[in-house]
């Protein structure tokens, strides 16, 4: 319909109908300028590149509001207020405590490795004993990627969500990123991730100043905080059967692989627990 078809274009029926109207376009396509209509099609085309852009800053922001709404965010405050206080006390000064919690992001590597600095051991196993406690945030990073890719991601800009991927993250990314648009998934987990991190480092600082008046034992319970919260996340987030299972069997496995005294029980656990699950997952979709 005449009616209809002025409306989807950007130029009106008569001026295309009338050669002669001051910018008609002529009926015979081999006369068109191309130029010119490219031009003219350009100027109403999207900025795609402003567009990713601004979604990328808008899940930025959403990211950080979630973080100053989660719960995990005061569990890590606590939780670095008793890793500071233990620098403190170890004679660490309060920038080497900041610097390895924005490099490292891991309050049990971070323990590990003051202790292991403290006690007089050499760097080099120090870095080891770092490097073998990190590998339980493998599968988390591996979990987690498949909720970021996209057909317009590229490999590089998976990299800081890589680093910020520990326990925290990993939670609230698995609970919030599933009803959010795709191309705002990763500037929400970047944001998230250092809403977190705003809380750790704050906790430090005010642990490593406040050591003197804080009892030695309370220090210690708030390192304590992190294991219990996340416990009580993951299984109010385990919504289907292999989830509620694999949890299930780590609680079992865990403690007995720990009284074994086996050496990587962490990720004898992840691999014994989630592979069982599977398993059974597997076989009663089979079945059915």
């Amino acid at each position: 319909m005449p009616g209809n078809a002025g409306h989807c274009c950007f130029w009106p029926v008569s001026a295309v109908q009338s050669p002669h109207a001051p910018g008609a376009i002529a009926r015979n396509p081999a006369s068109w300028d191309t130029g010119h209509l490219t031009a003219r099609f350009t100027m109403h085309a999207p900025e795609t590149s402003n567009l990713v852009r601004f979604s990328s800053l808008t899940g930025m922001s959403l990211g950080i509001a979630a973080a100053a709404r989660s719960v995990l965010s005061y569990v890590l405050l606590g939780t670095y207020v008793g890793i500071g206080a233990l620098a403190h006390d170890l004679d660490f000064s309060i920038g080497w405590i900041v610097i390895s919690t924005l490099l490292m992001w891991a309050a049990p590597a971070q323990v590990i490795l003051l202790s292991t600095l403290s006690s007089g051991s050499a760097l080099i196993e120090g870095a080891a004993a770092v490097s073998v406690s990190a590998v339980r945030l493998l599968p988390m990073v591996v979990s987690l990627l498949p909720l970021l890719k996209g057909p317009q991601v590229r490999a590089w800009q998976l990299i800081t969500p890589a680093h910020f991927t520990a326990i925290s993250v990993w939670v609230e990314s698995l609970r919030l990123l599933p009803g959010m648009p795709r191309e705002q998934r990763i500037g929400f987990c970047n944001g998230l991730g250092i809403g977190f991190l705003m809380f750790a480092v704050t906790g430090c600082v005010l642990g490593f100043y406040l050591a003197a008046s804080l009892p030695a034992l309370f220090a210690a319970a708030l390192l304590f905080l992190t294991p219990i919260s996340f416990l009580t996340s993951v299984a109010r987030n385990s919504r289907i059967l292999s989830d509620r299972l694999a949890l299930a069997f780590g609680l079992i496995v865990a403690p007995a692989l720990a009284y074994a005294k086996i050496e990587l029980d962490l990720l004898w656990t992840g691999l014994i627990a989630g592979t069982l699950a599977y398993a059974i997952q597997r076989y009663r979709r089979a079945v059915r």
